[in-house]
């Protein structure tokens, strides 16, 4: 699970946890839209290398289990 920030949020009420695993794409068109594997598609405020850093380092802490 990453915590995120959605797109335009003034506030701590925008951030959100996704599960990482439901990840499918990361694109930046120059926004960062992540696409999950259900079609639904999510607009963040972080850049997408560092949406790819959270995602590595929630998946190294699942191998440290």
């Amino acid at each position: 699970m990453i915590k995120l920030t959605k797109f335009n949020s003034d506030s701590k009420k925008g951030e959100f946890i996704l599960n990482a695993e439901l990840i499918q794409m990361i694109e930046s068109t120059p926004d960062t839209v992540i696409t999950l594997i259900n079609e639904k598609k999510l607009i963040v405020e972080e850049s997408s290398e560092e949406v790819v850093r959270r995602v590595m380092k929630y998946r190294r802490a699942l191998k440290q289990l």
